[in-house]
Parts: C-alpha cells; structure tokens; sequence
C-alpha cells in the first residue's frame, strides 16, 4: 500500500491538492426549522452533487453543490409534498438549490469560515457556513476521501419563503430561522 497523500497545514493533515468529488452515499445536507414555537421539525435533502477543488494554497479552494429540492425528505409524506409546493420550494419551477464558495478563512486548527452564495429559487444571498475539517484517509478501494461536517443558518424569507401561519397563542407555525447542518465525504477525483 502507498503512502497516504496528504500534506501539514498548521499542524493538521489535510488532502493533496486536486478535485475531490462529493460523495453521494455519505453526504447528508439536513436542516432544522423550530414548529409551533415548541418543538423542532428535522429533514434532509437525499440528493446532493458537488466537488471541492483543493488548492496548493488551501485558503484558495473552493466548493461547489448542486442540491435536487425534490429530493426533500422529513419523513412525513403530505408535509415532504407541502415543503415542494408554491408555498416553499417551488420544486417544478426551481429543480435546484445551489452553493459556490466564494473564499475561505482559517479559525483554528481544522475549523474554518467558507463564505459562499447559496441559491434557493433563484435567490442567491451570501451565507458563511462553520466547517470542520474532520480528516483524511483512504478508503479499501485505494480512494484518497476527506471528511467534512458545516453549519449555518438562514432566514427563510430572505428567499422569498414567506408562507406561514399565525398562533393564536403568538408566535408562527414555522421559524423563519432554519439551521442547516452538511456532513459529508469527497473522493479524489481520479
């Protein structure tokens, strides 16, 4: 067996520079939204594309996924149906969220800020999301992996989501607040 490919950066181990591609079998783009002010609501989006450019200078890599709205998943079939309608996503009309990095800053260690402009129904805001760098292997197929896990929160309006209801008690049916929580895989393209 050779060598893992893999080079110091302030101390930690992170991939050879090249295009590693994302996974699909072990990647998971979830999201949280709080329901009735008293509980939360979790979900994923089953299908996820994308690749990771490392550069020869980290701070310069880049990201790049395509997200199926479609592919929305709550594990509640009418409401997964609501989620795809006019009142959210739009899925007919807009088939794809999508994220571009647009640069990325070292907090410490393997953490870092990736700043990127995210796309839900044709509305692109900037979010930063919270990235840890979780390693470096290689998998029995001899494949060079990384993993990775990411964070952020947005305001679903900023998007032009804007359905909900409001409580008779106070407050809304949905958040407008939602997490979104990324743990995923990326094999180096070959």
């Amino acid at each position: 067996m050779t060598d893992l490919n893999v080079r110091d950066y302030n101390g930690v181990s992170i991939p050879a520079a090249g295009v590693y591609d994302i996974d699909p079998n072990h990647a998971r783009v979830g999201f949280v939204a709080k329901h009735l002010v008293v509980s939360k609501v979790r979900g994923q989006f089953k299908t996820v594309t994308g690749s990771i450019t490392i550069a020869e200078d980290p701070l310069e890599s880049s990201v790049s996924a395509d997200i199926d709205a479609a592919s929305i998943d709550t594990n509640a079939p009418d409401r997964d149906a609501h989620l795809r309608s006019g009142d959210f996503l739009e899925t007919e009309k807009y088939p794809q969220l999508t994220f571009r990095s647009t640069g990325l800053a070292e907090i410490s260690g393997n953490e870092f800020k990736l700043h990127g402009d995210l796309t839900i129904k044709d509305v692109t805001r900037q979010v930063v999301l919270d990235v840890e760098f979780e390693g470096v292997n290689r998998s029995p197929y001899g494949q060079d992996i990384f993993g990775f896990s990411a964070k952020t929160e947005i305001d679903r309006e900023d998007f032009g989501i804007l359905w909900n209801v409001a409580l008779e008690t106070g407050g809304f049916m949905v958040s407008k607040r939602v997490t979104i929580e990324i743990e995923a895989e990326a094999i180096r393209r070959a």
